[in-house]
């Protein structure tokens, strides 16, 4: 993979010339706690024939460290030698750990390098060595070490996370907010955080397994801590501005932003392939097509050409009732992606969050739904997530019987769907599910930018069809007059339920559908399907202009109605490797006219689901209320025979 245009390459050269610092660093040096408590926790235990340490010294011109005090010093590599049980030998997990921290170290200090020739911190520093620093720089000289000490802090965290992913287990380890966070400058900046982290290492690295989680868990509590120090600290444009590529570790640094190992989740779920889904055909269709939109995302420009030209489905919502097909529909949607990912060599990540990341703990739920976004959202994976039984799982608001754990998961999905932050680059889609639509957050359910009406199988070929896939080939009844699957097939069958919605289908808004040409004539004009919207709101209050946005999208959808050949998925050198410029040409030359057509029929299709959401809601609504009602009558009347 290419580096893209505002990307710059951290030279090999660079990073190795800093691993004898890096080494120094690891085998020991001495710090006196400044911010942070000492744990009383033994020294590190060394095995036999292990050489004594060296000690780091400072190097860093102008630089004038504490005194220290602590005699025995921090030694990580012996720490990391102790978490075996006292075996004599070095394991490959615990090679691979030192290795890691080695590497992650040598980075952070050629980003720190660079930051510092750049911004003239180098220059500084030399002046303040040599005594000829002008008085009138020190608040630029003390703003500028400040920001290489964050910077340099956030690329060894980033690093030591990214390196180590790879070897993460299901274990976890609460470590805690570093407190030895000090940023006077770079050097003394990592002598600190090494530091506590060889305290957290003593207090919960007792075995291999442990070793690793704790690392990690210490990484990324650094850098949140870190982020959030540089929140509002000065000078940090040079580093928050810029991204470097560490081609060796296809590692990206793009500020204070975390990188992910670019690997997909391994899929155990039974695929199912687009005959195997009988009836749902416009959910179908548009399924295989987004799966091959999907395909379409640049990993070098991290942009999908579908999504600058406006025809990306980013969230959709799948309803319908039980049994009609919503886990077939996921079972094939997310094959197909994995078998053209498998076929171009892309990493694929699929997640579900269910109703077990609901946590009784407060905020908890919160996390593991912002957890899932931004697992979903990595822009170096090919993402699908989904969400069953989404009424279950995001609460309502203003429901007194959503619990804040539902609460927080809608806030989530609500600012990550469409929210201020949100960034639609076309390498993923979140696909929301549910058999009682009606119940979910009215806003929530409104960022479903696309409607798959999920309604199983429909006409007596669909049952035939169903029938016969269902029942296997292990039995001697005969098919009889019909030809299978040949209802399935897919273009006619599309072209067909486009058709149905020509007209509304829904009561409420096939009046008002009526009634607006009765008035105005035919919908073939931008004013006239103007007013036909505003009738359409003036009946149901909910119908907002995200709704709007909702339809046009769904409209330039529509104009990108055509197929990706087969070969393109198959061959990926026709298309899918092509230049971003190229594969956008592709595309354009495929694209179709919008016709009055489309527009009425995806107004008539999403305002159908809406209202039909509406009645649903209502008539919960009023059930209950019925049930009170009755209930209330009882108890009075139960009440006066007791005092009778």
């Amino acid at each position: 993979m290419s580096l893209t245009s505002d990307l710059m390459e951290l030279r090999e050269d660079d990073i190795r010339a800093h691993y004898p610092a890096a080494l120094s660093l690891l085998e020991g040096f001495d710090h006196t706690p400044r911010l942070g408590k000492a744990r009383d926790v033994p020294g590190p235990e060394k095995s036999a024939g292990i050489v004594g340490h060296r000690r780091f010294r400072s190097t860093t011109p102008g630089m004038v460290t504490r005194p220290t005090v602590r005699p025995d010093g921090v030694h990580l590599l012996a720490r990391i030698e102790a978490a075996d049980g006292g075996d004599a030998l070095i394991s490959p997990l615990q090679a691979t750990a030192m290795n890691s921290l080695r590497r992650a170290l040598a980075i952070a200090l050629a980003v720190g390098a660079g930051f510092s020739a750049r911004t003239g911190l180098d220059g500084m520093k030399r002046a303040n060595l040599e005594g000829s620093l002008p008085a009138a720089q020190a608040q630029d000289f003390a703003e500028l070490l400040t920001a290489e000490a964050l910077a340099v802090l956030h690329v060894f965290a980033n690093a030591t996370a990214f390196l180590l992913a790879p070897h993460q287990s299901e274990i976890t380890v609460e470590v805690g907010s570093p407190d030895e966070i000090l940023t006077d400058n770079a050097q003394l900046a990592l002598h600190g955080v090494l530091w506590q982290l060889d305290q957290v290492l003593a207090a919960h690295a007792n075995d291999e397994p442990h070793l690793i989680a704790t690392l990690t868990a210490f990484a990324e509590a650094v850098m949140d801590r870190v982020a959030g120090r540089a929140a509002t600290a000065p000078r940090l444009e040079g580093f928050s501005g810029a991204s470097w590529r560490v081609a060796a570790d296809d590692f990206t640094i793009q500020g204070f932003t975390p990188a992910r190992k670019a690997t997909g989740s391994t899929l155990t779920m039974q695929f199912k392939k687009p005959h195997q889904v009988v009836g749902n055909h416009i959910a179908k269709y548009q399924a295989m097509r987004l799966a091959k939109m999907l395909m379409a995302y640049d990993f070098d420009r991290r942009l999908n050409p579908f999504a600058e030209l406006g025809g990306f489905i980013f969230t959709f919502m799948g309803d319908g009732k039980p049994g009609t097909g919503k886990t077939t529909l996921i079972q094939m949607m997310a094959g197909m992606i994995h078998d053209y990912c498998q076929i171009a060599g892309y990493p694929f990540r699929y997640q579900n969050f269910g109703i077990d990341n609901i946590d009784s703990y407060q905020g908890k739920s919160g996390q593991n739904a912002k957890a899932f976004v931004n697992n979903v959202l990595d822009p170096q994976v090919i993402g699908f997530g989904t969400i069953d039984d989404i009424d279950q799982i995001a609460g309502k608001r203003g429901d007194r019987q959503s619990s804040a754990g539902q609460q927080e998961v809608t806030a989530v999905f609500m600012e990550a769907f469409a929210g201020a932050n949100t960034v639609v680059r076309g390498n993923c889609t979140f696909g929301m599910f549910s058999n009682y639509p009606e119940n979910v957050d009215d806003a929530l359910r409104q960022r479903a930018g696309a409607r798959f009406l999920v309604d199983g199988p429909q006409t007596r070929d669909d049952y035939i069809d169903i029938l016969a896939l269902l029942m296997g080939k292990k039995h001697d009844i005969p098919l009889g007059d019909h030809d299978l699957f040949a209802a399935q097939e897919i273009k006619r069958a599309v072209e067909r339920s486009f058709q149905a919605h020509e007209r509304p289908q829904e009561a409420g808004l096939i009046e008002v559908y009526d009634r607006v040409q009765g008035q105005i004539g035919a919908l073939d004009t931008i004013a006239k399907l103007g007013t036909y919207l505003k009738a359409i709101q003036q009946a149901d209050e909910r119908f907002t202009g995200r709704a709007i946005k909702n339809i046009t999208d769904a409209v330039k959808v529509r104009s990108m109605d055509f197929e990706l050949p087969d070969d393109w998925m198959e061959q990926p050198e026709l298309f899918l490797f092509q230049p971003y410029e190229r594969k956008l040409a592709m595309i354009e030359d495929l694209r179709r006219p919008i016709t009055v057509e489309m527009v009425v029929q995806e107004i008539n299709r999403y305002a159908d689901s809406e209202f039909r959401y509406a009645d649903k809601s209502d008539e919960v609504a009023i059930d209950a209320m019925v049930r009170d009602f009755g209930r209330t009558e009882e108890a009075k009347r139960r009440y006066l025979e007791g005092k009778g």
